[in-house]
């Protein structure tokens, strides 16, 4: 049986200019009232508690609430700001479950399916979010149901509280038309039938319901009376291996930290080996106090559970950081989660081999600790293409995106074919050739001439029509060198023989 936490924060967007401090009586607040512009008019967008004891309400004119409450003050809303602030509060309750979703506006809802008993209890549980919340300046109501739907109408429409399943659909059936969160043309015609409260809809035949107001009315009734799960859709997948420590003091020192890391990693690796598995990717997430949330991540090029290496490269990783990790007043919990992970194949012993997989063990923990320092997309491979044209043989990749290419071995004693690197694109030249089909003689690049001394060639490559298109010229390609001794890569863009218009030469790379 899943269960869930709804979380509804009536006054996010007040509280948000507004922020609850200890010793602040909510009394003493003056009315405020955030305003936006709908229907050419000035209309509530938000209020605080003190505005919403003196009967104002949203969708009010502004000159209506200026009538009713003189001294009421205002702001324009920011509906962005609100959302961004929702989304680092769905961070900042990751601490209890990783299954977080938005319920907007203004509300969360958490899959919460067992996680209580690591907090004590479900009542527990949801005594714990209000008090963290609190801390951080929201006033928040708050329902566990056993399906999101029950749970969010019992947030938002009534004091709250933990529902058993039986428990939830009889609050349910108490709560007003208004839970259904049907049109107003729906709402009417139900009030007008003498429906005051969903228990009148739950005891009557569907079907009728279903004739009048569409078949998705019985659903919205069923999932909301708790008797049909929907799930949710988290706002982050739930990783495969997740091992997590809290604090009763929070930490502050990093060697703190990176000690209690070195422990998450080794609860990890016990955890991984009972699965045969090995993480490619790991990301810590550090909880501060103030509800901020900061994760990082590293990744490896094989997978792996060793401890040490995992702990080395997050090391590596605080030490590049531009915006230092910065705790606060402290770090209360500390979450290691594995999003990423592979089997591991046992290794089969091979005297012959083990010099050659120690060093691709040394090239890889290389890589990882250069990616980690630099950054994803600065280390780079370069990958075997899909295409023949120059452009699309090779293309470089970041290291941990793909494996190693297996390029073909040029024959032993023969120079190589093409050059590493190519001009992007392909720069002019001047050249003079013999006869207008024969390699060049001579070239201009640059401001300098070269006199060629040797040429090899031609190597022809035709256009491939589904890229470059039907009217793309035919290449003929040559490897020369000149007198000094510098070897280079041309060729001609159309040619003579075929009548192509004014044939060109361009440089297309160096040979080393």
């Amino acid at each position: 049986m899943r269960r869930y936490l709804a979380l509804f924060l009536p006054f996010l967007p007040t509280e948000r200019l507004r922020p609850f401090r200890p010793g602040d009586a909510p009394d003493e607040q003056p009315p405020f009232a955030l305003v936006e512009r709908r229907n050419n008019a000035q209309r509530l967008y938000a209020l605080n508690p003190a505005a919403w004891r003196q009967g104002l309400e949203p969708g009010l004119t502004l000159a209506d609430a200026r009538a009713r409450l003189p001294q009421l003050r205002v702001e324009e809303a920011d509906r962005q700001a609100d959302r961004e602030l929702l989304f680092r509060l769905a961070a900042r309750c990751e601490r209890y479950t990783p299954l977080t979703a938005l319920d907007e506006p203004h509300g969360l809802v958490l899959d919460v399916s067992g996680c209580a008993h690591l907090f004590g209890g479900e009542a527990e549980l949801a005594s714990c979010t209000r008090a963290d919340l609190a801390r951080l300046g929201f006033s928040a109501c708050i329902a566990l149901a056993p399906t999101p739907d029950c749970a969010r109408a019992l947030a938002r429409f009534s004091a709250g509280g933990v529902f058993a399943s039986d428990e939830a659909s009889a609050a349910a059936a108490l709560l007003p038309l208004t839970a259904l969160e049907m049109d107003e043309e729906t709402q009417l015609s139900l009030s007008r039938a003498g429906l005051k409260t969903i228990g009148d809809l739950a005891c009557r035949p569907s079907r009728s319901f279903a004739a009048r107001f569409g078949m998705d009315f019985p659903h919205r009734l069923e999932r909301l009376l708790g008797r049909e799960d929907r799930r949710i859709s988290p706002l982050r997948p739930p990783p495969d291996c997740m091992v997590e420590r809290h604090f009763a003091e929070p930490l502050v020192q990093r060697d703190s930290i990176e000690s209690v890391l070195l422990d998450l990693m080794q609860e990890t690796r016990t955890l991984l080996e009972r699965r045969g598995q090995g993480g490619r990717l790991f990301e810590a997430s550090f909880f501060r106090a103030d509800g901020f949330v900061r994760r990082l991540s590293v990744e490896t090029l094989r997978p792996t559970r060793d401890p040490k290496i995992v702990a080395l490269l997050f090391r590596e990783k605080l030490d590049a950081l531009v915006d230092p990790l910065d705790p606060g007043f402290g770090f209360d919990a500390l979450r290691l989660a594995t999003p990423h992970v592979e089997k591991i194949e046992p290794a089969q012993g091979d005297f012959n081999a083990a010099a050659a997989q120690e060093a691709e063990r040394e090239l890889s923990e290389l890589l990882d600790r250069l990616t980690t320092r630099f950054g994803r997309a600065r280390v780079l491979r370069f990958m075997q293409g899909d295409v023949f044209a120059p452009e699309g043989e090779s293309c470089a990749v970041p290291v941990a995106a793909a494996p190693a290419a297996n390029w073909p071995r040029p024959p032993e004693g023969e120079p190589p074919a093409r050059p590493l690197t190519l001009f992007d694109p392909p720069q002019p030249i001047e050249a003079m050739a013999l006869t207008p089909d024969a390699p060049p003689a001579r070239f201009r690049w640059r401001r300098k001439t070269h006199d060629i001394l040797r040429a090899e060639g031609p190597e022809r490559i035709a256009p491939d029509w589904a890229f470059a298109g039907p009217q793309e010229p035919t290449r003929d390609y040559y490897r020369v060198e000149d007198r000094e001794g510098r070897r280079f890569w041309l060729f001609r863009r159309g040619l003579y023989e075929r009548g192509d218009d004014a044939p060109r030469w361009f440089l297309h790379g160096l040979f080393a």
